[in-house]
């Protein structure tokens, strides 16, 4: 009887050891610091400079068989790779459309012209 009891609080605790294991390994573990991390002065100033320099562009990509002509607001990183700021979609065509061409073709002649409008308005203040 005794024996059988022990072997139950044996096995009772080592499932509470896996429960404890199990729930550690899928929990991420919290941060150490605070969140986010405050640049040095020097990075903070280059950081501001580069976003002073973000311009309007126009662009495009394919998602789903849709064409998507996207305006882009990006300067350049501090890694020196091109950061992407803000992404707003201007115009979408489907890859079957028959007129997939000059629709496209209209759609970012129309989505310079906005960038260029956007890049006069923010340079005047």
């Amino acid at each position: 009887m005794i024996g059988a009891l022990a072997w139950l609080l044996l096995l009772v605790a080592v499932l509470a050891a896996l429960v404890v294991v199990v729930a550690r390994a899928t929990t991420p573990a919290l941060p150490s610091v605070r969140r986010g991390v405050r640049l040095p002065a020097r990075q903070r100033a280059e950081m501001a400079r580069s976003l002073e320099t973000a311009r309007w562009a126009a662009a495009h990509d394919e998602q789903d068989g849709v064409t998507r002509v996207l305006l882009r607001r990006s300067c350049t990183g501090p890694d020196g790779w091109p950061l992407v700021l803000e992404e707003r979609v201007f115009a979408t065509i489907t890859a079957s459309d028959p007129d997939w061409e000059p629709r496209f073709t209209e759609a970012m002649a129309q989505a310079r012209f906005r960038c260029d409008y956007l890049n006069t308005e923010e340079a005047a203040g």
